[in-house]
């Protein structure tokens, strides 16, 4: 059983509207890519197992902070190893960050 979840809106960040330049340049996901998508503000990494009719069905492998890259192993109601369902109208584009900053958070 998957886990419900309110996916925060990709807004220039989503992955459709990068992609609809040249749609050709993009296939579906499939069993073991990863995605990645925004909830309550967090970066949230999802591993697909299945992708039916536009949305990815998968376990949450990473929820990173997006203030400081910080990972976690809960935030809010989800978890690590949590099953859930990614819309592909909710899948968004990782924010850049400096790879030097927060390397020591990162690591812990």
């Amino acid at each position: 059983m998957h886990k419900h979840v309110e996916w925060d809106a990709p807004g220039t960040d989503s992955v459709m509207h990068h992609f609809e330049r040249d749609p050709a340049d993009h296939d579906d996901p499939g069993p073991g890519d990863i995605l990645s998508a925004r909830h309550e503000g967090a970066i949230v990494r999802v591993r697909v197992e299945a992708y039916v009719d536009g949305t990815s069905i998968g376990e949450v492998v990473a929820l990173i902070s997006a203030n400081n890259g910080r990972r976690m192993k809960s935030y809010g109601k989800l978890a690590l190893g949590d099953t859930v369902r990614l819309p592909d109208a909710s899948r968004a584009l990782e924010p850049h960050r400096d790879t030097h900053e927060g390397d020591d958070a990162a690591q812990d």
